[in-house]
């Protein structure tokens, strides 16, 4: 979340003489980041990210406290200078003006106040210039207020025209699917139900709480009597509502983020004091305050040797007094026990010890830490760690042309799984959209999409993933099983069996191939990978787009690997020749490969080198450990291979 905010501005409540540069140097070092200081006229504007839980420095208030608690730990004199607020009408539950009806789950804090008798017209030159400075519009000096106090205090209000309100009645409830309201911008919405609302004495929607006000109750040149309206919402349903109706606005923004109640009464009071001031009105003696659960104090309790042994300095107890203190904490010691109350506008964001430690470092200084490098002996690898098998999976098939993809966990209900083994995948109670509903049982939907987004490649391409596939355990959490999937475009089924091949031959995983038919691929187009008497994979062509897929199961693959065993090489040189067959249609050609090797213990090894219409030409090598095998004696193993072959294959030998 960016904010910007003026220096003259932040200087009405911060007394400093440091300037806008190392405001902005030492804030990024301890507390918001200060993205850039820009030049404006005769002022300096800051660009700030304010992260999530840091909503309390979202406003120029919250952020001088900030800067007064962090100067002084460069030793520049700084003192946070609190909003002087001259109101002071009684807060009470009823008021005669105004009927109000709350739901306190959706609002934990209402508030109103009437102002009679306003003037509308334009707002001073310092209003109009500060609001132009954070980015917004000047319009009149009632909707600047509000404009101006929301950036004030990140606590946005809201002012009705009274007179528009039927029934002097505000009825705060949750929405029926269906209503519809129409917003300060002219934009109609029909909403889906549980939307915080205001419905007036009529029964007409008068304000989206939390987004935007609505027509009906808009404040207008005509105006003279305003209710202004300060407030809390459950950010649950205000994220709900934005999200749904696709309406962001900077209310929206703060709200969402769970808003401080104890905020609410100096913002109201403030804003009674420049109505006042700046309308010529008049406000009522008592303000509207329904808060039936006050915030009670919270306490986080740790100790010094926690906090010195988390940051690794030994800083005393009274510098993390101080450090605290000055953050508006309040922290007592009992011996080397640390009790600390936390004030309302961080008890959002300050639950354990671990969340003190890290204020009292940011204050500290991480800058001041010490920097050491690790000592001691590097630690032996994980046994069985997984990572090195998946790196060097990896690199064996980017060798040999592979591109590694990433992509999503998350898919349709059509592309659940396309071979039909997990129809019961998990799906999402709240997703984000038809298309990512369920948690992925296979890796086939994802690759085939990307292989078909870009099938118009001219050249052959293949693509490979090695990620998590989610299979549901009844009451349990899925089973998480990584999986090494991939996808072959334009290429032979003979070349990327002989990748696969090359792969586990490289692992030194003795597998074997056995064609066998499963849904999602053509039949007799699919094989079954097993090692060890276990199924670890498989290959075949895809029913959908005929494109050739194969996957592994990367702890079988793991469990199948075999220790290397050295051969001495050999004292005698192998004989190479090489023998073309003719096989008869239908006939596989692995079975035959592995009678050849079967048929002659001389036979060190059957490798297919050609193939020219029905001929395929195979080099076959033999080799006798203990001497130089003789012509006569290959032409007798070459005679055994061809008879066996012949009467049981019917192959023909050329």
């Amino acid at each position: 979340m960016d904010i910007l905010i003026p220096n003259s501005w932040l200087r009405e409540f911060l007394n400093t003489k440091a300037t806008p540069k190392k405001i902005a140097e030492y804030l990024s070092l301890c507390g918001p980041s200060v993205e850039k200081v820009t030049k404006e006229s005769n002022d300096s504007v800051y660009l700030i990210e304010i992260t999530t839980n840091r909503v309390d420095a979202a406003g120029v208030v919250g952020l001088a406290r900030e800067a007064a608690a962090i100067l002084p730990r460069f030793n520049i004199p700084a003192k946070f200078v609190p909003p002087k607020i001259k109101s002071n009408q009684k807060l009470v539950l009823r008021v005669p003006y105004l009927t109000a009806r709350v739901d306190h789950a959706l609002c934990p804090r209402f508030t109103a106040v009437l102002i009679k008798n306003v003037t509308i017209k334009e707002s001073t030159k310092i209003i109009q210039e500060r609001i132009k400075a954070v980015g917004l519009r000047p319009i009149n000096n009632v909707v600047d207020i509000s404009n101006y106090l929301m950036h004030e205090f990140a606590q946005p209000l809201h002012t009705f025209d009274y007179d528009k309100i039927k029934g002097k009645t505000m009825l705060l409830r949750a929405s029926k699917a269906g209503e519809k309201i129409t917003t300060l911008d002219e934009k109609t919405h029909t909403l889906p139900g549980g939307d915080i609302v205001i419905e007036d004495g009529d029964g007409r929607l008068i304000d989206l709480a939390g987004i935007m006000g609505g027509e009906n109750s808009a404040v207008d040149e005509n105006t003279k009597n305003v209710l202004l309206f300060v407030q809390t919402y459950n950010p649950i349903n205000i994220r709900a509502t934005s999200m749904t109706l696709a309406h962001r606005t900077e209310a929206v923004s703060l709200f969402e983020k769970d808003l401080d109640p104890e905020l609410v009464e100096p913002v109201i009071r403030r804003g009674i004091d420049l109505f006042e001031g700046l309308c010529d009105g008049k406000a009522e003696s008592e303000i509207l305050d329904i808060y039936p659960n006050p915030y009670k104090t919270k306490k986080v309790t740790t100790t010094l040797d926690f906090i010195q042994m988390r940051l690794g300095v030994p800083i005393p107890k009274q510098e993390v007094s101080a450090i605290l203190s000055s953050l508006d904490f309040s922290p007592k010691w009992t011996r080397n026990t640390l009790e600390v109350f936390i004030p309302s506008s961080r008890s959002r964001d300050i639950w354990a010890p671990e969340d003190l430690i890290e204020e009292v470092a940011r204050l500290y200084g991480y800058h001041n830490l010490p920097s050491m490098l690790m000592s001691g002996k590097t630690p032996d690898p994980l046994p069985d760690a997984p990572f090195e098998l998946e790196t060097r999976v990896k690199h064996i098939l980017k060798g040999w042309g592979g591109i590694e993809v990433y992509t999503l966990s998350l898919t349709s209900a059509d592309n659940v799984d396309l071979e039909k083994r997990h129809s019961w995948a998990l799906k999402l109670r709240n997703p984000l959209g038809s298309d990512s509903e369920y948690l992925r049982t296979s890796l086939v939907p994802s690759l085939a999409s990307v292989a078909q987004q870009n099938a118009g490649e001219k050249e052959p391409f293949h693509l490979f993933e090695m990620s998590n596939v989610y299979l549901p355990i009844r009451g349990k959490l899925p089973e998480e099983k990584m999986v090494l999937g991939g996808i072959f475009v334009g290429h032979d089924y003979r070349e990327v069996k002989g990748i696969i091949e090359a792969l586990l031959k490289d692992l030194n995983i003795e597998a074997t191939f056995k064609t066998q038919d499963a849904g999602g691929f053509l039949l007799n187009h699919r094989i079954s990978i097993t090692s060890k008497k276990e199924d670890i994979g498989q290959l075949g062509v895809l029913t959908q787009n005929k494109f050739i897929y194969y996957e592994f199961y990367m702890e079988l693959l793991r469990k199948s690997l075999t220790p290397r065993s050295f051969h001495p090489i050999p004292k005698y040189p192998t004989h190479v020749e090489d023998i073309s067959l003719v096989l008869p249609p239908r006939t596989l050609l692995g079975p035959v490969i592995d009678v050849i090797k079967n048929t002659d213990a001389h036979v060190v090894s059957v490798e297919l080198i050609d193939i020219y219409q029905d001929t395929q030409t195979l080099r076959i090598a033999y080799l006798d450990p203990n001497k130089t095998l003789t012509d006569k004696e290959i032409e007798k193993i070459r005679e055994k291979i061809i008879k066996v072959i012949s009467s049981k294959f019917g192959i023909h030998v050329k």
